[in-house]
């Protein structure tokens, strides 16, 4: 998989919600291009998400949301994820 095809799916699985208004993606695999573990096939990262409800949530309540949403995302494609919520 690359990086947009792993970005459609992300966009789309989040933008199921209907509390979330909109998300970026942003690839931030070069940070790791020099690691001695970097894979190729997972990928680093950020997201911008925009909703309401999740930034008025606790930060780790609404990071759960998005992992929940991700899990298969996290578990084969993605080495690191940070999450903004605006």
């Amino acid at each position: 998989m690359d990086i947009n095809q792993l970005s459609e799916i992300v966009k789309k699985k989040i933008l199921k919600n209907e509390f979330i208004e909109s998300v970026e993606l942003e690839d931030k695999s070069f940070l790791h291009k020099k690691h001695n573990t970097n894979n190729p096939n997972k990928f680093h990262i950020k997201l911008k998400i925009k909703s309401k409800p999740l930034k008025n949530m606790s930060r780790i309540e609404a990071n759960k949301i998005i992992f929940k949403l991700l899990d298969e995302e996290l578990k084969n494609y993605i080495h690191s994820l940070q999450i903004l919520f605006i």
